[in-house]
């Protein structure tokens, strides 16, 4: 389908299927199976100008937005999820410095992220703080001019590998949710340690650690917006980045369609390709109807906050909701077109399906997005009366 790109977002899409194709397809069986971390393509895409896409000009990027940033991600997700999970989770990582950050901190950051210098990471979950993110443990207490900082984020992606830490912080239990605060926390800062590296079913390329913090000292003009701010820096970061996430399921779906429909008429039974067969066509249907309506959907609502609209959670939702869930329906059937094949390690739609599985819960499961949709439906219901 025509998705009536501009000149600039074609070339865009073209540059990261380019690096996909070139740099990523040859070495992703690699870097699953040692679970190594993708220094040599993240120095790719930062040559490529790719982590500058959505920081304003200003600051040394593109000053594109959240739709170029979908067409880089689901075009590098057709290649590997674990790869395009450690760029996009960068971008995760500077929404909150992009979204409420003091001008000081813009100019102390997005310059180095821009250029790929400086990877990101976002700490938000803890172990008993995911879906229910009112149940952050972690403190930020004012000593003076700076935050003592305490307490242990788990599963953060980059974790360790990234330079620059958005951290989500209680700074005031007594204020419930207001009580919460965004920091941006550097490597290498005193009483700031990572914990193991993860093991993990899929994304492996991507690295996921614990972050730990002992009486680490942040000095008070990294608070992010103002105390207090901290569930609407976080909410309103993953409003952003959710559209991201549906772009991964979009790619890792095109990536394992493609792969089942060039097997299919290679593979001969009965005398004929597999994809003679009805039964294999209507599987191939289904599941290119899903990707064409996931992508027009993705599109959709990164150009609607390209637009300028603000209260986006609904939207967001439902883009990763039915975005990932096609991704990880259309890795399983993709699977199962290819039968034992598709099983196999050497095929590389075994490892799609393992990785398209975190879409559906990281970001906010999939069950905890339905939640928001429907909250926000009672809501404009109610307006309607």
């Amino acid at each position: 389908m025509d998705y009536f790109l501009t000149e600039e977002q074609t070339m865009i899409r073209d540059l990261a299927r380019q690096i996909a194709e070139e740099k990523i397809v040859p070495v992703r069986e690699e870097l699953d199976e040692k679970e190594e971390f993708p220094w040599e393509i993240m120095k790719v895409l930062a040559q490529s100008d790719l982590f500058g896409l959505f920081i304003p000009e200003e600051y040394g990027g593109l000053g594109k937005g959240c739709l170029e940033l979908c067409i880089a991600v689901e075009e590098l997700s057709r290649a590997c999820l674990g790869v395009s999970t450690s760029y996009a989770a960068n971008a995760l990582g500077t929404f909150p410095i992009l979204l409420f950050g003091s001008e000081d901190q813009k100019r102390r950051y997005l310059p180095d992220i821009a250029a790929g210098k400086r990877l990101v990471a976002f700490g938000l979950t803890e172990a008993g703080a995911g879906s229910d993110a009112a149940g952050i443990q972690t403190t930020a207490r004012l000593e003076g001019n700076e935050y003592m900082l305490n307490g242990t984020k788990q599963w953060i992606t980059n974790g360790g590998e990234a330079e620059i830490y958005t951290i989500i912080a209680i700074s005031d239990r007594a204020k419930g949710p207001r009580g919460a605060s965004a920091l941006v926390v550097e490597k290498g800062t005193p009483g700031f340690h990572f914990g193991k590296k993860e093991r993990k079913m899929g994304i492996r390329a991507s690295v996921t650690r614990e972050l730990i913090f002992d009486n680490c000292r942040v000095p008070k003009e990294n608070i992010i917006g103002k105390e207090g701010y901290g569930f609407i820096v976080a909410m309103r970061t993953l409003d952003s980045s959710r559209t991201g996430v549906g772009a991964q399921g979009v790619g890792v779906a095109q990536g394992a369609f493609d792969e089942a429909v060039k097997f299919a008429r290679q593979r001969v039974q009965f005398g004929h390709p597999i994809i003679s067969f009805q039964a294999v066509q209507h599987m191939l249907a289904d599941m290119a109807t899903e990707i064409e309506a996931a992508r027009s959907l993705v599109y959709s609502v990164a150009r609607y906050i390209d637009g300028g609209a603000r209260d986006v959670s609904k939207e967001s939702a439902i883009a990763k909701v039915f975005a990932t869930d096609v991704g990880m329906r259309v890795t399983t059937n993709a699977v199962q077109v290819m039968g034992g094949s598709g099983y196999m390690r050497e095929y590389p739609v075994e490892k799609m399906m393992r990785d398209a599985k975190i879409l559906q819960i990281y970001e906010g499961t999939n069950q905890i997005q339905r939640n928001v949709i429907g909250q926000a439906l009672i809501k404009e219901a109610a307006k309607k009366k």
